[in-house]
């Protein structure tokens, strides 16, 4: 087209371009250059791969406190992850099906993302699982002990996965929309041939959500690994280091401790730890994702 200003999508994009420069590119390198690096006093040194070597020596004390702040990371995401998708997939195979009310309760599950884990949030949280808190008044009122849930290690994982969890809305909504997706034809053949709602859902529904289900797994799991508002605000990563999740560990060391080599060379672990398992999953899903022609 004769005069077509070409450049303006260019220019569109280039606060875009700035921003991801500025608050993504550069600090994710100044991070990995930081990593080999020791600072004593106003003196840096490099030190090469010597802060990766004390952060994975499980014989001294950064090493475990390492090596415990993996494994409690661990167990929250692979304990969060799967409860989001299946809760989120069962709340959106439920609200897919034509019920009167059906836009208030969509809107009811969202509110919970919409809310967020903010502070605000947190807190009512904690109130709600502390000693004297929500649940233990409802639980002495019909006669039974008050639980320390926040004072016990399954205890305080529980609360900030179920904090996690609960913010399960954006998940439900692409889930839903993928359902509506799905031919209604194959239902009917489902149908013809005796399968019940509970054979459609697993020999229809599924697969043909699978692709979903990928992107759904891809993005929850980078997100619950980056966790750390629950831990930090609910459980200051206790009892006993119970709930003292990487992120915050790096957290400490980096900004309480003021060691940002340690802390840098921490969030690269974290970074490649995530890069790792997403491959792992998009290599997998050439065996249980089904893409339509």
């Amino acid at each position: 087209m004769v005069g077509e200003k070409k450049w303006v999508p260019y220019v569109l994009l280039l606060p875009w371009f700035i921003g991801f420069i500025l608050f993504k590119l550069y600090p994710f390198i100044s991070a990995f250059l930081l990593s080999l690096y020791e600072k004593r006093g106003r003196v840096s040194t490099f030190v090469g791969l010597k802060n990766f070597e004390l952060i994975f020596d499980s014989s001294s004390y950064l090493g475990s406190e390492f090596m415990n702040a993996l494994k409690v990371t661990f167990i929250y995401v692979f304990v969060t992850v799967p409860l989001i998708l299946i809760v989120s997939l069962l709340v959106a195979y439920i609200l897919a099906l034509k019920m009167k009310g059906i836009g208030f309760f969509r809107t009811a599950f969202y509110m919970p993302t919409v809310l967020g884990a903010n502070v605000a949030i947190i807190i009512l949280w904690r109130y709600i699982f502390e000693y004297n808190g929500l649940i233990n008044a409802g639980l002495k009122l019909i006669g039974l002990q008050p639980i320390s849930f926040l004072g016990t290690a399954a205890g305080a994982m529980t609360s900030i996965v179920l904090l996690r969890v609960w913010q399960f809305g954006s998940t439900m909504l692409i889930f839903l929309n993928a359902l509506k997706n799905v031919p209604e034809t194959l239902y009917e053949a489902a149908t013809i041939d005796g399968a019940g709602k509970i054979r459609q859902f697993f020999s229809v529904t599924v697969p043909m959500i699978t692709p979903i289900i990928l992107f759904n797994a891809v993005m929850r799991l980078v997100e619950t690994f980056q966790v750390f508002n629950g831990p930090m605000l609910i459980t200051n990563g206790g009892p006993e280091n119970s709930t003292n999740v990487l992120n915050k560990l790096i957290y400490d060391i980096a900004f309480k401790g003021g060691d940002l080599n340690i802390g840098s060379a921490m969030s690269w672990i974290l970074f490649v730890i995530i890069m790792v398992f997403t491959v792992m999953i998009f290599r997998s899903s050439k065996y249980w994702v089904h893409y339509q022609d």
